[in-house]
């Protein structure tokens, strides 16, 4: 029997997949005091597959890149003992024979939890449903002269990370947090080398992609951009120059991969539906030479044709691999698939809504409480 487009194998640079399913970067707010936790083991391992890709949840690059309280209990990077608490969790990941990626960020101005965070602006997050009715804090404008410094925290994550044993990092630069806040013109200000014209407001990030780099080499280097999403307020007059603007960059900087979040889904099936996703990123697949990597929505039919047609290498999943740890072979079976549980997406609980989503072997699907379609960060 012939595999589905998603279960063909791929060469991302350096690495050997055996499949293009990927699990997405997803915060899961399990990591009490910053730490990452021995229960994290347990969840990346049982969603590990050889040949498989992984990318963590949101990694924070100090102390002050953290802050929202609605997804509390985020993991660190920046010191000597949360390098140590995630080298088990890598081990078991490599054990089972996959590659697994860091995702590391600063939230900026996306935050109730400091007093006065830093962002490309000092306006704060409006407080409206979209932007989950919280009371965001003021922020400050970044000053050109921080802006070293701050790069430099991403630097020594990554260096972190590959002494954790990560196979490399993904720059977060979506979903309105720091970097995003710093491309798009809805929010960014200012009237500095950082503001104003597009090539000043994306150049804090391929500034620190550039420092990424010659830290640890391009082929450990992946990029996560939300061109078209207007999360936490975040959004561009000009999505689509900003989208393809970036992608020339990186190419330029034959980072390994892009990692693309489509623009806002139609769906209204939990597994996705084939036609529903926008297909706006053509112009990125035209320009970026690397591995196109796209997600937000897609089904398994929706991703088998994003492969098939060449419109993307790779397909990351969330809150479908997040309830079907055996995604990939669900996927190869097309089996039916768990539902999520929204209430505990953010819980702190180490096992309900993280460990305890059925195997196949264990007896099939849960019933779940299943509500709306948004993709968790």
């Amino acid at each position: 029997m012939e595999p589905i487009p998603l279960m063909t194998p791929y060469q991302m640079g350096p690495f050997d997949l055996s499949h293009r399913v990927v699990l997405a970067p997803m915060t899961r707010s399990r990591s009490y005091g910053n730490l990452p936790q021995p229960h994290a083991v347990k969840y990346y391992a049982q969603r590990a597959t050889e040949g498989g890709l992984l990318i963590s949840e949101a990694t924070g690059v100090s102390a002050d890149a953290q802050g929202m309280s609605a997804i509390p209990h985020t993991p660190g990077i920046w010191t000597k003992e949360q390098v140590q608490a995630w080298k088990p969790i890598v081990d078991a990941v490599h054990a089972k024979g996959a590659t697994f990626f860091c995702q590391i960020w600063h939230v900026g101005r996306a935050s109730d939890m400091q007093q006065q965070p830093i962002s490309s602006t000092d306006k704060p997050i409006e407080r409206n449903p979209e932007n989950y009715c919280m009371d965001f804090s003021t922020p400050r404008s970044l000053t050109e002269e921080e802006i070293p410094a701050l790069i430099d925290q991403f630097r020594i994550a990554a260096r972190n990370a590959l002494e954790a044993g990560f196979d490399g990092v993904e720059l977060h630069a979506a979903n309105g947090y720091l970097m995003d806040q710093f491309m798009k013109d809805g929010v960014n200000d200012r009237a500095d080398g950082y503001g104003g014209s597009l090539e000043n407001r994306c150049r804090l990030a391929l500034e620190t992609v550039d420092v990424l780099v010659d830290q640890v080499g391009p082929y450990n280097v992946g990029v996560r951009l939300s061109p078209y999403s207007g999360c936490l307020g975040c959004r561009d007059s000009d999505p689509d120059e900003l989208a393809v603007y970036m992608a020339r960059e990186l190419n330029r900087r034959d980072v390994l991969y892009l990692n693309v979040v489509e623009p806002e889904m139609t769906s209204e099936d939990d597994g996705g539906a084939l036609g529903l996703v926008p297909h706006r990123l053509q112009a990125m697949r035209d320009t970026f030479d690397g591995t196109l990597m796209v997600g937000g929505g897609y089904g398994r039919e929706e991703g088998n044709s994003a492969i098939a047609e060449e419109y993307a290498d790779l397909v990351a999943y969330g809150r479908l691999f997040l309830a079907n740890p055996d995604l990939p072979e669900r996927f190869r079976r097309n089996s039916p698939l768990n539902k999520y549980d929204r209430a505990t997406f953010y819980t702190d609980d180490p096992i309900v809504g993280y460990t305890d989503y059925p195997f196949l072997e264990d007896g099939g699907q849960t019933v779940q409480v299943v509500e709306g379609n948004g993709v968790i960060y």
